[in-house]
């Protein structure tokens, strides 16, 4: 991939690979990964299970160092959790404080910033809540608060910063479908009102087409992106009206051929 920076290039991963050495030797997760995701794109990271999805984001969101190449945000070389980036993580449960209420979660990176005074964190953390739905929750434990709802304060809390880049890590797959389904909206919604840049893995092949501009497989032997898909559907979606359109279940079955293709491969040992 060309080191030379694209205006429009919000995140650059560049032959990045990841090894873990353990008892039995050095383990090869991800090589050669190449991929650039657009300022104000929604990506989503589809692949079978241990194609190492959670991998490439923790490396792109700085938490894990690559055994070689790297990832530039903004055309800077990543090298620990970059400012204007956020991350939402599939257990909720266990990243919200217990012993503090939704208020006092949501408020809490703002706090680590430093950045703006008491009522100012106060009133962009009320705001961030009025928009996943929970203005009303502010004074309430998350451990009263159902699982869907805890995963919107979780989604406030990331979003209360203002962050450029959000990556979400499987957000949605502790909760029931229907939840998921609005989970899904809500997500669409305040990327369209705030204009970030979106990484997503999941498993849900549905989810990655209805939610994505494009949709990247990650497999192979060694594990790298082995196709990008564009999503070429209308930008506002709607749960029903879009999934029943020809175009989106001719890209759900290019998406999920490609996954299943990968995972036979894989343990045919090919």
């Amino acid at each position: 991939m060309s080191s030379a920076v694209d205006v429009d290039q919000k995140i650059v991963i560049d032959a990045l690979a990841k090894n873990y050495h353990g008892h039995g030797g050095e383990r090869r997760v991800l090589a050669g990964v190449e991929l650039a995701v657009r300022d104000g794109e929604f990506l989503s990271i589809v692949g079978h299970s241990g194609a190492g999805k959670t991998t490439l984001l923790r490396c792109i969101a700085g938490l894990e160092p690559p055994s070689s190449g790297g990832v530039r945000f903004d055309g800077e070389l990543v090298t620990g959790p970059p400012p204007n980036l956020a991350l939402i993580f599939q257990d909720y449960g266990r990243s919200l404080f217990p012993w503090l209420r939704v208020l006092g979660n949501v408020t809490l990176p703002l706090r680590s910033a430093g950045t703006l005074t008491t009522r100012e964190r106060r009133a962009a953390a009320l705001d961030a809540l009025a928009a996943v739905g929970l203005a009303d929750a502010a004074a309430q434990y998350p451990w009263q608060l159902s699982g869907g709802m805890q995963q919107r304060v979780a989604i406030a809390r990331a979003t209360a910063c203002r962050p450029q880049v959000l990556l979400m890590d499987e957000p949605f797959a502790s909760v029931d479908a229907q939840t998921r389904a609005d989970l899904e909206d809500l997500v669409l919604g305040i990327r369209r009102q705030f204009g970030m840049t979106v990484v997503l893995v999941t498993h849900d092949v549905d989810e990655s087409v209805y939610m994505s501009d494009r949709v990247a497989v990650l497999g192979g032997t060694p594990t790298g992106v082995t196709q990008l898909i564009d999503v070429d559907l209308p930008p506002r979606r709607d749960q029903l009206t879009t999934k029943s359109l020809p175009l989106f279940i001719d890209l759900r079955t290019r998406v999920l051929r490609a996954v299943r293709a990968l995972s036979a491969e894989r343990k045919s040992g090919a």
